[in-house]
């Protein structure tokens, strides 16, 4: 530095050789910050032509790290000059500032690297044996909380503070703050329970049989899980709810139920072996009919105004557009099936019965 202070003195003279090095150290720094942006560039080019999602997370991570810690570096530097060339008291405080500024630096590029490693997980396009989204977010946050209250402690004691102080009055504080935000403790817990059990995830269709809630769920949060409902209206509901209710998860079905009662006529009821055996065999044939599970067709009762057999079997598909496709085709197989039987579905009826004793008068008799 002193080489240099003599070679712009040469140049410059005396009277401008502060503005001659703070122009310098700016103009390098500027230099610098446009290097390191090339450079980053290029090898982003050849880390997205790799299959490894690590090697473009890193490079996406410390891209605004690097460069801004090259500029404000170089800005700080610069300051440095001139605080010591004026005498002033701010030349103490430049090297604690320059150590905050790398402990941030350091943290935002480990919230980049966290944020961009979630995205990686979970895209089949980065991994072939993609992560569940759901487990991915809590880790992430988890992360996330982790780097920002260390990166604060730590830029803390920079200036001086004491942490060890700051955590006893934490331990103390953190009492009161319980009894006074208990409900938010009980919601932050019950999101915890739900990342750790799992019973359900992003993506999942859920409803309960105790609370009004059914829809696509949206997000889990610490407090909040946000529930899409079927006519699009958003349920926030509060996660410390899941650990008193019973929730199903319809989207984790292995197969689709179909339970249906059809009834014949009373005059039919000869017909019923066949048309019950027909069915049947219709099932065993259907190709999207599950044969593993449980199938039955059978005469079942002798109803108010029919006879009724019933039908329960189940689907491969769990999809609720292609569930109703194949129970349409199935009912209408059955409908051509009765048909086919010389049979007829009944439909409710009243017969009035009239005693052979009982003889109607004709008109004439009546006068």
């Amino acid at each position: 530095m002193q080489q240099l202070e003599a070679w712009l003195v040469n140049i410059t003279g005396e009277s401008y050789l502060l503005i001659a090095e703070i122009f310098l150290i700016v103009l390098a720094a500027m230099t610098a910050g446009f290097l390191a942006t090339r450079i980053l560039n290029f090898l982003q080019t050849r880390a997205l032509k790799t299959s490894n999602f690590w090697d473009d997370a890193l490079i996406e991570a410390c891209r605004r790290p690097a460069v801004w810690a090259i500029w404000i570096l170089g800005v700080n530097y610069a300051a440095a000059v001139a605080a010591r060339q004026a005498g002033s008291e701010w030349y103490e405080l430049l090297a604690p500032i320059n150590r905050v500024v790398i402990i941030f630096l350091a943290a935002l590029f480990l919230l980049n690297l966290i944020k961009r490693a979630e995205l990686n997980l979970v895209h089949p396009e980065y991994t072939s044996d993609p992560m569940d989204e759901t487990t991915v977010k809590a880790i992430g946050k988890l992360l996330r909380a982790s780097v920002i209250i260390t990166a604060t402690l730590i830029a803390m004691q920079a200036f001086g503070y004491s942490i060890s102080g700051l955590l006893a009055f934490g331990g103390i504080g953190g009492l009161a703050v319980g009894f006074a935000a208990k409900d938010l403790l009980a919601n932050f817990f019950g999101g915890l329970m739900i990342y750790l059990d799992q019973p359900f995830k992003v993506g999942d269709w859920v409803r309960s049989p105790d609370k009004e809630i059914e829809g696509t769920v949206e997000d889990i949060g610490w407090r909040l899980t946000r529930i899409r409902t079927f006519d699009k209206r958003p349920l926030y509901v509060p996660n410390s709810v899941f650990n008193s209710i019973a929730v199903e998860n319809p989207s984790r079905m292995f197969n689709r139920r179909i339970y249906e009662t059809v009834g014949i006529r009373y005059q039919d009821v000869d017909k019923m072996a066949g048309i019950v055996a027909d069915v049947k065999q219709m099932l065993c044939d259907h190709p999207e009919i599950d044969q593993n599970q449980t199938m039955i067709v059978n005469f079942v009762s002798f109803g108010a105004s029919s006879v009724n057999f019933f039908i329960y079997t189940f689907t491969k598909t769990t999809k609720w557009v292609v569930f109703h496709e194949v129970k349409q085709d199935v009912l209408l197989k059955v409908s051509d099936i009765v048909a086919d039987q010389g049979a007829e579905i009944a439909f409710p009826t009243s017969t009035v019965h009239i005693p052979d004793q009982l003889r109607l008068l004709q008109a004439s008799e009546v006068e």
